[in-house]
């Protein structure tokens, strides 16, 4: 289902009075993409799928407290979800598991390690160097879609232009970062 953001504004009005059909058609409309932010965060699918739950909790509850004159449905959708999972950093450290002793053979090198995050290092600063190309308001562009989560209706009436042009200048801004990082 897509939904546009008139479409998600209703939804959220109908579940601030208690529709429990609209906050059905929300999340099934809104839940992959609220995943895919709080996973991104924290890495853990256990741990995403539970702040998921919460976040619809919260939704459900303050769906009240939203203002579409400040931000998109999505866009308040997203901050709760962002907001709850950088709370569950701190709340909860990320802790790998420890490996068996059996599979001590298989640790890797601490060097490697090094090596493997100045290899991650170089390719943050030639990204950085390949978006400073770019015009100021198309690296905001990229940054809040690709960085923020942002729907390209919010970057469209952010950018005070079509969806089509946002998808535009979004496709010839990544070819631009590409042909950079090729070089």
């Amino acid at each position: 289902m897509s939904a546009t953001e008139n479409d998600l504004a209703q939804l959220v009005r109908r579940a601030a009075a208690r529709d429990p059909a609209a906050f059905r058609a929300l999340y099934v409309a809104t839940s992959a993409k609220l995943y895919g932010v709080i996973l991104r965060i924290l890495k853990r699918r256990d741990l995403s799928d539970e702040v998921l739950q919460e976040v619809y909790v919260r939704i459900w509850q303050r769906a009240g407290e939203f203002d579409g004159a400040r931000a998109s449905p999505i866009t308040w959708m997203v901050a709760i979800a962002r907001n709850r999972a950088i709370d569950e950093i701190r709340r909860r450290p990320i802790v790998e598991t420890a490996a068996p002793i059996e599979d001590a053979g298989d640790i890797r090198d601490p060097a490697a390690l090094a090596l493997d995050g100045l290899e991650q290092q170089e390719g943050a600063r030639r990204l950085a160097d390949c978006l400073a190309g770019l015009e100021t308001d198309r690296r905001e562009m990229v940054r809040l879609a690709y960085v923020e989560g942002w729907s390209r209706e919010a970057l469209s009436q952010r950018f005070e232009a079509p969806v089509a042009t946002v998808k535009t200048w979004l496709h010839r801004s990544l070819r631009q970062l590409k042909d950079c990082l090729e070089r």
